[in-house]
């Protein structure tokens, strides 16, 4: 297995180059590797705590940690490594990281460079990154490992039985702060037991955003006091069911705000064209009577989160198909959330749809039909938001669980 692996990453990176030539997403992935190694050279001789994410969901559940260590830990560096552009791009210039870049791609010769320029006096990966290279490295040097928010599933390769090799690099491992008990139990069925059923830090960030100042004048403006529903980070099969419920059903004193995950200048024209009623774009607010407008699309990042605590309801995307966003930020809010059929791998999503705080549809039909009752029944709404802020109160602590463990290995 362990030579399949070597062939695997080797084939791997031939394809990758070939590759961007037909796609920008894997050319930024490709070329920004390029300068990892550069990069990490400021860090030759200091102590560094290496952080890894896959990508921007993953990096949030870091940032409460990162938080910590440089409050009370202001001698050592922060690297933070990616595996995937959408992470990387977004959050590259992120101000309490000493190093942002890449991670190399998984082989001998990458783990074996990359962590003796760094040699990280600890490393912490993100929720479920396994990469049998960089962590048999860490092993080798004995530097301390740790998994936090974690989550395990069934279908894993390391409960196969033929899934040795990966098994053999859970050793790396000092601690596993997993998200549930299946996890832990998982992996206790392979006899790993230095677990704690921690939960997921992004419950401790997503709390602090009350007490911060969430408003933005154009969106109150836009508001103007009026029901309106917050449609966050959605692709274009949400997008489709947006539009023909706002063409179709939506009333006159019906709002809605869409941030698209995809801002590029044509996938927001092609979005603003389809919709029949008013429109306006955030990169053309600028003198413009904002209140007259109905659907208000924000094509530009980094201020969805302060967008959600205007919503009366919000609709998250990336559940129909591509992978579901960040639900706990419009949570946190206390507002109804409604998202696509496809969780499974969240659970936070899969406890708050069990619960009944967060809504899964399926088709236009169903999204109709929710819109329409959350929109006429203010005490629904209310009782189904409410949920969801009990659920983010129920569920911090991860943090203070984590921090407790670092400060005798730090």
């Amino acid at each position: 297995m362990n030579f399949l692996y070597t062939i695997f990453v080797f084939v791997a990176t031939f394809f990758l180059k070939i590759a961007t030539i037909f796609s920008k997403k894997i050319k930024l992935f490709v070329d920004g590797r390029k300068k990892t190694f550069h990069k990490i050279s400021s860090l030759k001789n200091a102590k560094t705590i290496w952080f890894h994410a896959a990508s921007l969901g993953e990096f949030e559940q870091a940032i409460p940690i990162i938080e910590e260590i440089k409050k009370n830990y202001k001698t050592y560096k922060i690297l933070v490594t990616f595996f995937s552009p959408s992470g990387y791009e977004i959050r590259k210039n992120y101000e309490l990281a000493d190093v942002v870049c890449y991670l190399p791609l998984d082989s001998k010769v990458n783990a074996q460079k990359f962590i003796e320029i760094v040699d990280p006096k600890m490393a912490i990966f993100i929720k479920y990154e396994f990469w049998p290279n960089f962590l048999n490295e860490l092993k080798k040097k004995e530097i301390p490992t740790i998994l936090i928010s974690g989550i395990l599933r069934e279908k894993q390769l390391f409960f196969k039985w033929y899934g040795g090799f990966m098994r053999k690099s859970l050793g790396a491992f000092h601690h596993f702060f997993v998200q549930n008990t299946i996890s832990k139990e998982l992996l206790k069925s392979v006899n790993f037991t230095n677990t704690t059923v921690a939960g997921d830090t992004r419950f401790d960030r997503v709390s602090k955003i009350l007490n911060q100042d969430n408003s933005l004048r154009f969106i109150s403006e836009f508001k103007n006091n009026q029901y309106t529903i917050v449609a966050g980070s959605t692709w274009q099969e949400d997008e489709e069911l947006l539009v023909n419920y706002i063409n179709n059903n939506a009333s006159e004193n019906e709002k809605f705000i869409i941030a698209p995950h995809n801002i590029k200048s044509d996938a927001i024209l092609e979005l603003q064209k389809s919709i029949h009623q008013k429109t306006v774009l955030f990169s053309g607010k600028i003198d413009k009577n904002l209140k007259e407008y109905q659907v208000f699309i924000i094509d530009t990042i980094g201020i969805l989160t302060k967008i959600y605590a205007a919503a009366d309801v919000a609709y998250v995307g990336g559940g129909l198909k591509t992978g579901l966003h960040n639900i706990l930020e419009p949570a946190t809010f206390g507002i109804p959330v409604i998202i696509g059929h496809t969780f499974s791998k969240f659970q936070e999503a899969v406890d708050l749809v069990k619960i009944g705080g967060c809504i899964s549809i399926k088709n236009q039909a169903e999204l109709n039909e929710n819109f329409i009752s959350l929109k006429n029944d203010a005490n629904y709404r209310s009782l189904t938001g409410n949920i969801n802020k009990k659920y983010i109160e129920d569920n911090l602590g991860a943090t203070k669980l984590i921090m407790n463990y670092l400060k005798d290995k730090i």
